[in-house]
């Protein structure tokens, strides 16, 4: 069973809250899962890019993990068609109606499908958030199989489902959970107490998982962007694995991601339980 798979059973047989937050563009169910109790709440997903669907995996051993205080929702899949197709290829696109599997094949190029990091209307869910959309530097305008921005803000019912939900919630934080390059994102725009409070988070979670915390430019229109500019709450890109893997990260390094990212969300529910 492949990770889709694997995902889905995993919410099959979960006994706590579950929801499912909406649709994919073929239909597939957007899942998020509960653990913990009340206070302060997080929001963590991952696999938003499709070829980064091993970070899925790592969502479930988090689940497992549990927190300490307050509670956490995790969303495992946020791109689930895209992973099914980085994963399965031409056996995805057979289940798929002709025009929108020509539409893929045409895009994509070729028959290897293994990093293709857009969602199945060959949109890239993570630069089509209305945070400064359409202004990153490696953004395109036409469908690909990366870094389209689509044809407007949320214009996909994935990105849509995200929102929503974490309006919904209204987390006290937000993680995003990519591969690669040991890397934690947090910065966009914060200022004064946000940006001393952000940074001093993105510092803890640096100091626990190994990784960098960097202010970078040029990137926008991110899910991390939306929830610092439309929420004001801290937000953080982490990219796992090491720079040195080659994509997609297979099953075989999700035991080192897990060496390095285990118990970041008990840290981080730890560390907002603390705030006044």
């Amino acid at each position: 069973m492949d990770a889709v798979g694997r995902v889905y059973a995993f919410y099959e047989s979960f006994a706590g809250e579950k929801r499912v937050i909406g649709r994919s563009v073929c239909g597939q169910p957007l899942v998020a899962l509960h653990v913990g109790g009340q206070g302060k709440q997080l929001l963590f997903q991952y696999a938003i890019h499709a070829r980064e669907w091993v970070t899925a995996l790592l969502a479930l051993a988090h689940i497992k993990e549990g927190v300490p205080r307050g509670g956490a929702w995790f969303i495992p899949l946020a791109n689930p068609d895209g992973a099914a197709l980085s994963l399965r290829g031409e056996k995805f696109l057979r289940t798929l109606p002709p025009q929108r599997a020509e539409l893929l094949r045409r895009v994509n190029g070729g028959r290897d499908y293994s990093l293709w990091k857009a969602n199945a209307a060959a949109v890239d869910l993570n630069v089509n958030f209305g945070a400064a959309w359409g202004t990153g530097t490696a953004n395109v305008r036409a469908p690909a199989p990366e870094n389209y921005i689509g044809p407007a803000p949320f214009s996909e019912p994935e990105s849509r489902a995200l929102r929503g939900f974490t309006l919904s919630v209204r987390p006290a934080a937000t993680v995003s959970y990519h591969t690669k390059g040991r890397e934690i994102y947090w910065e966009f725009g914060q200022r004064g107490q946000a940006l001393r409070r952000d940074e001093a988070l993105a510092r803890a979670l640096a100091e626990r998982t190994g990784y960098r915390a960097r202010v970078i430019t040029g990137s926008a229109g991110g899910y991390k962007d939306w929830c610092i500019r439309a929420l004001g709450i801290p937000a953080f890109t982490i990219e796992a694995g090491s720079d040195a893997l080659r994509h997609p990260l297979g099953e075989h390094s999700l035991p080192s991601l897990l060496e390095e990212n285990g118990g970041v969300p008990a840290l981080l529910c730890e560390l907002l339980a603390q705030e006044t």
